[in-house]
């Protein structure tokens, strides 16, 4: 899961981006390889979840990948911003972390032991569909538009297909545990986004990540012993192969991707900027195929093509025309924590 999330079309009161970037602009090498290391590095951490899962208990590839990032980054930017967290700050932080990274990616990795890392990013991409409904059931919601309505039946649709029924296309389904995992995370994760929409979260957002890695971190590693995963833990079992995984997640993943993230969402437009939550998934498909020989049947095909599709409608749906943004046409951005 990212740090920052797709809020679906359709929805009132969020952070709407105004894009400094225009016309060409948007064709700049720098813009495109950020593009691209979104896609790709966003899309691959699927994957290397799954290998870290190879060696590391679960919550552990999570806990250490945060609580790290977390670690190095919270002293550097608040140095540079020069800023002190007030306890309001660390109260919301502490309750996104707890939702984005400890349940919501916690979960992820945790689901990646049963379903395979392509499916698990199918499954992420419902995010934006649970957006939706909580920001439509909570108090003063808005309505979503009929668009995003056929959007929200096609996606639950597809996961009703990955589930069921027992056979189709000549391959069993997809293990209905992981995908309750993965259902649960990705509810915890649209419920984390709304709440650090309304919370009071640092003016920074590159400090409001780095103290939700560190909370989140924490509490993944509270999870892990109070689970027994600590004590399971033996370093020198753990291969080199995990070991790289777990570093390129850290890495690549939270620093390297997240800043990307950070680039296009100032230099692009929404729209464009929302597409990583459609090709993520198949990065992590493709990837997960070819390096992991994952299976890719024709229910998987099928789930993911009615999946995807709900997702397309959703980001790329027009918002009500009462909306007080200036940029009409735009699926709007939350920004949240670095996953």
């Amino acid at each position: 899961m990212s740090t920052t999330e797709t809020q679906p079309a359709g929805v009132d009161n969020t952070i709407s981006t105004t894009p400094s970037g225009r016309g060409g602009a948007d064709s700049n090498p720098t813009l495109l390889l950020a593009f691209a290391a979104v896609y790709l590095i966003w899309g691959s951490t699927f994957l290397a979840i799954r290998i870290g899962d190879e060696s590391f208990p679960p919550l552990l590839v999570a806990g250490i990948r945060h609580l790290t990032f977390g670690l190095i980054a919270f002293p550097i930017l608040l140095w540079k911003t020069k800023t002190r967290p007030t306890w309001a700050e660390w109260r919301s932080t502490i309750v996104t972390g707890f939702l984005l990274l400890a349940v919501g990616n916690g979960g992820v990795c945790l689901a990646e032991e049963r379903v395979p890392s392509g499916i698990a990013a199918l499954l992420v991409a419902t995010i934006s569909l649970w957006m939706v409904i909580i920001d439509w059931l909570r108090p003063n919601g808005a309505r979503p538009v009929s668009r995003v309505i056929v959007g929200l039946v096609l996606g639950f649709s597809g996961l009703a297909l990955l589930v069921g029924p027992k056979e189709l296309g000549g391959s069993g389904r997809i293990d209905p545990v992981g995908v309750a995992i993965l259902g649960v995370g990705s509810f915890a994760w649209a419920c984390g986004s709304i709440y650090a929409k309304h919370g009071q979260m640092p003016s920074s957002p590159l400090l409001g990540s780095a103290m939700q890695s560190l909370t989140g971190g924490a509490i993944l590693w509270i999870a892990g012993g109070v689970t027994g995963e600590i004590r399971s833990l033996h370093l020198a079992t753990v291969s080199t192969r995990s070991w790289t995984a777990v570093v390129y997640l850290i890495c690549f993943g939270s620093m390297i991707g997240f800043s990307s993230y950070l680039y296009i969402l100032k230099h692009s437009t929404a729209t464009r900027v929302a597409t990583y939550a459609f090709v993520n998934p198949i990065v992590a498909l493709f990837l997960g195929w070819l390096l992991l020989h994952e299976a890719i049947t024709l229910r998987t095909i099928l789930a993911s093509a009615v999946i995807l599709a709900a997702v397309l409608l959703v980001i790329t749906a027009p918002r009500r025309p009462d909306s007080k943004t200036s940029i009409a046409s735009e699926p709007k951005i939350i920004e949240t924590a670095e996953a």
